[in-house]
């Protein structure tokens, strides 16, 4: 599949290029990229046909917001879609004051936590402000899951269904934006929130990948049954699919452990005896499931881009598909490229 293969957005009114540009990484997650790098790489995937761009206020506490607007401001709005995100407010404050940790030389603000009604509406407002461009198309309510609000989650859950979505759902009424959702690390925070109230949408990290398919038991079903698309983030499972199962390899952000090393070599091996590179057989299994019309990725430089873009149109022949189910390396009931 191209990268800027036009597919329709769940329920929505809306077609997405099946390559979307994350912004994470020009947020300087971790390690900062210099301005230019951040525009070219903005620049070498629209060049590629990619028209779906994904930030956050988090994201280097509003740089990625910053850059994202920069490099889009003279596209024209109609030719692109734009997500963001609601649950934190940034406040100017002095860099020596800051911690920015795990961004590194992040704008000047500091951020906080708020999923209330008010919070939602200036959030939006901020976002807009500061990528200075008329409109999000997309915005998801961020990070109300275990992983990132641990014992306090079963609160947060609650208060943004009362809150933020309360405010996404009369933006939406007024069609200011036109599809509203959560963005999590957790399939079943995103199902829980499907069963609770009219999403339209949802952004899912590593949860949905070669490695991890939990997700069709219950919430992708629903998805498919309501209308609801999913963006799926972290199809690498923030690393060994991308690696492969090498020492020191990553799996959700840690050293991955044993038998996901294991499961990956076996991964590995089906994909080499196809002559088939495993990232691109990571990415392009996800977009094969009717409920997923777009895959998330963040680069940090102009050749993990390119890269990117050229394992997502890799030829992969049905057989390695089936040779994976067979050897129980993927779930039998998982939609697979045709």
């Amino acid at each position: 599949m191209k990268p800027g293969t036009l597919r329709k957005f769940g329920r929505v009114d809306l077609d997405v290029t099946a390559f979307a540009f994350g912004t994470a990484p020009v947020g300087n997650i971790f390690a900062e990229i210099g301005e230019a790098t951040s525009d070219a790489m903005f620049q070498g995937s629209w060049d590629a046909g990619v028209r779906f761009y994904d930030t956050a206020p988090m994201y280097g506490h509003g740089l990625s917001e910053l850059r994202t607007g920069q490099s889009l401001r003279w596209k024209k709005r109609d030719d692109f879609v734009l997500s963001s995100k609601v649950g934190r407010l940034l406040r100017p404050a002095k860099r020596e004051t800051i911690n920015f940790a795990p961004w590194v030389n992040a704008a000047p603000f500091t951020m906080e936590f708020d999923y209330s009604y008010d919070g939602t509406m200036r959030s939006v407002e901020d976002s807009l402000q500061r990528m200075a461009l008329e409109r999000m198309d997309i915005v998801f309510i961020h990070d109300i899951d275990v992983f990132t609000r641990g014992k306090d989650q079963p609160e947060v859950f609650k208060q943004a269904m009362d809150g933020c979505f309360r405010a996404l759902e009369r933006l939406r009424d007024e069609k200011v934006v036109k599809a509203i959702g959560v963005g999590v690390n957790e399939w079943e925070v995103c199902h829980e929130a499907l069963k609770q109230r009219d999403f339209d949408c949802f952004l899912l990290a590593g949860r949905y990948t070669l490695l991890e398919q939990d997700a069709l038991n219950e919430f992708l079903p629903l998805c498919e049954a309501r209308g609801a698309a999913v963006l799926v983030g972290g199809g690498f499972n923030s690393g060994i699919l991308a690696t492969g199962a090498k020492p020191g390899a990553k799996y959700n952000y840690a050293p991955a452990p044993a038998h996901i090393m294991d499961k990956v070599a076996r991964i590995e091996a089906v994909c080499a005896a196809h002559n088939v590179p495993l990232p691109a057989a990571a990415l392009q299994f996800v977009v094969a499931h009717p409920a997923v019309p777009s895959f998330c990725a963040g680069t940090r430089t102009v050749a993990q881009l390119e890269q990117n873009l050229a394992w997502f149109s890799h030829p992969i022949p049905a057989a390695l598909w089936a040779d994976l189910k067979s050897q129980g390396l993927l779930r039998q009931d998982a939609p697979v490229p045709e």
